[in-house]
């Protein structure tokens, strides 16, 4: 007599399906108002903290300068620093959006 427990077979493995790749978009855009606003709220929050830095810490006095000579109003002050950072709002939405725009524009030619 045979008094061995017969092994069940291990089942065949099945390959893993293989992974689908994200579809690509033909040319990525870049938002024109989103990147403007990006930029603006950037400069802005810089500027505001330069200025506020010169007053209290009396740090950056030199680019507070510079940048006086720039933006109308701007200086060391609390209401220097507000009045920078309107100004630097401005300028960069504007520089945000014409580089986005820019950027729209040269993405989609193929060579």
């Amino acid at each position: 007599m045979n008094d061995e427990v017969p092994v069940p077979a291990e089942p065949a493995a099945t390959p893993a399906p293989a992974p689908v790749p994200a579809p690509v978009p033909a040319r990525i855009r870049l938002g024109v108002v989103s990147f403007g606003l990006a930029l603006g709220l950037t400069s802005a929050i810089l500027v505001f903290l330069l200025g506020i830095s010169a007053a209290l810490l009396d740090w950056g006095g030199l680019a507070a300068q510079v940048l006086s000579s720039m933006f109308v109003g701007f200086g060391p002050t609390f209401v220097g620093a507000i009045s920078g950072a309107v100004w630097a709002f401005v300028d960069g939405f504007v520089a945000g959006m014409l580089v986005a725009w820019f950027y729209n524009k040269i993405s989609g030619r193929h060579h």
